[in-house]
């Protein structure tokens, strides 16, 4: 299992656009990928989820991965947030 923690920089958050880049991500993995927003655990690989999330500009939320590629997996969305979605 690989966690890593990252705030989401962009100014619509998780939302939209950002939400389905973030997802579409997601799914070139394996592994079983979740976002943890305090207590929340949103599967990664949810659009609905991701954009029910309530993930805005200034959140710090955790990257989850576990499989057989979760650190690619993980490592692939921290820069995708840390990269402002390409905005």
């Amino acid at each position: 299992m690989v966690i890593k923690e990252v705030t989401v920089l962009n100014a619509t958050g998780l939302h939209a656009r950002p939400a389905s880049m973030f997802v579409q991500t997601a799914g070139k993995f394996k592994s079983k990928i979740f976002v943890i927003k305090e207590e929340n655990s949103i599967n990664a690989k949810s659009i609905m989820g991701i954009m029910a999330g309530g993930i805005s500009q200034g959140t710090t939320v955790q990257i989850k991965a576990e499989g057989e590629d979760e650190a690619a997996a993980v490592d692939a969305l921290v820069e995708l947030i840390n990269n402002k979605f390409g905005e």
